[in-house]
């Protein structure tokens, strides 16, 4: 669900600066209508089958039994990503590189939202929920990760879009940025990547949706959920609106002041990213059949991830890889990674342009060779 839009502005930039915005704005509806719903309907439909199948009579143990799947899952995921770029490659063979990327897409998928289910229900039976604990422990989080450079990656759709491109579909960036050869040190990297940084993440999204649930509305489930809809979107409308000054602002600043207004933005951006979650997710609850929760969810889990696999960005459902903050340079810290319609129309436009050399090197074929004077043979020797 995080991306980094390091090199994206130069391979993108291409037309007027007109056509560029229309574009931004066409992703960014595209992030907000169609992979937001998509995404969260995956998520809430794989969760409340765990809730249903998995030890439904024992709280605790079902939210062990998921955690532990759930990140040991990510963890080989993460370990082994050489690996899995090498093995699942279109070169052998495109239908069953798109066969078996798009399995291990459905694993990764149900093994997040099972770490994410584990890490959160674990910290509910521990720490309850009580506002002013859910207020510290989310505080905590919040400067934690601020503090290893890292709470970008409480950021999600609406925000990030992963497009299911071969070159990255398996590649998991972690914390520290080692190198696979060097094994201990590896395997280390990625266990801090998968265990702290990302259960830091799940501490935050936990705690800030939490008080939302105490104090939206708690007594009406109805105007709770729309209310944060209603101001999910709007705040999203707010800092897409603001994405051009803040990166013009953000180019022009230097060491911890440009750190700073990155984190700031990303912060708001986050208000809106949990409130369109939470408002989404209690609706599927309240409106989607609710009498048949397992067929209701059995048919959202599969209807959200076949049109995301169909729109080539299924990706968009795993959290995997750790994202530093103002790594990018410049102003590219402060934009977001939903590029999906600006990357087909580039490809299409590479597409264009090799075809049009191919043909021009075609037609001057002919003329080069009639060019070119002929030799004697008996002059060669």
């Amino acid at each position: 669900m995080r991306g980094s839009t390091a090199g994206l502005a130069d391979t993108l930039a291409s037309g007027s600066r007109a056509y560029s915005a229309l574009l931004a704005c066409a992703d960014a509806l595209f992030a907000s209508i169609v992979v937001a719903p998509a995404v969260v309907t995956y998520w809430k439909s794989t969760w409340t089958l765990m809730d249903l199948y998995v030890l439904p009579d024992d709280s605790i143990a079902s939210a062990a039994a998921c955690a532990t799947f759930g990140l040991c899952v990510d963890l080989v995921l993460c370990v082994f990503q050489t690996q899995l770029t090498e093995y699942f490659s279109p070169d052998r063979g495109r239908l069953t590189y798109y066969v078996l990327s798009r399995l291990c897409t459905c694993v990764a998928g149900a093994a997040c939202v099972g770490a994410w289910r584990g890490v959160w229900n674990l910290l509910n039976e521990c720490t309850g929920d009580n506002a002013r604990t859910l207020l510290s422990t989310t505080a905590a989080a919040t400067l934690s990760l601020a503090a290893l450079r890292t709470l970008r990656n409480i950021c999600a759709v609406p925000f990030a879009v992963a497009v299911d491109s071969p070159q990255d579909f398996f590649y998991v960036p972690t914390m520290f940025r080692t190198s696979s050869r060097e094994t201990a040190l590896y395997v280390l990297d990625c266990v801090f990547s998968v265990a702290v940084v990302g259960s830091l993440v799940v501490f935050v999204w936990r705690g800030s949706w939490a008080l939302l649930d105490i104090f939206l509305f708690p007594d009406d489930p109805v105007k709770s959920c729309w209310t944060s809809l209603i101001v999910g979107y709007s705040v999203a409308i707010a800092t897409f609106s603001l994405q051009a000054p803040i990166r013009w602002v953000t180019a022009r600043l230097h060491g911890a002041p440009r750190l700073l207004l990155a984190d700031v933005y990303h912060l708001i951006s986050f208000v809106a990213t949990v409130n369109v979650w939470r408002g989404f997710w209690g609706m599927l609850d309240i409106y989607l059949f609710p009498e048949t929760p397992k067929l209701s969810n059995w048919c959202s889990h599969i209807a959200s991830l076949v049109l995301l696999m169909l729109l080539n960005c299924s990706n968009s459902v795993l959290v995997r890889g750790v994202y530093i903050d103002a790594e990018e340079p410049a102003g590219e810290c402060v934009v977001f990674p939903c590029h999906y319609l600006r990357l087909f129309f580039h490809k299409e436009r590479t597409k264009k342009r090799h075809k049009r050399a191919l043909a021009t090197a075609a037609t001057r074929k002919p003329e080069i060779e009639s060019s070119m004077p002929l030799q004697n043979p008996e002059e060669k020797v």
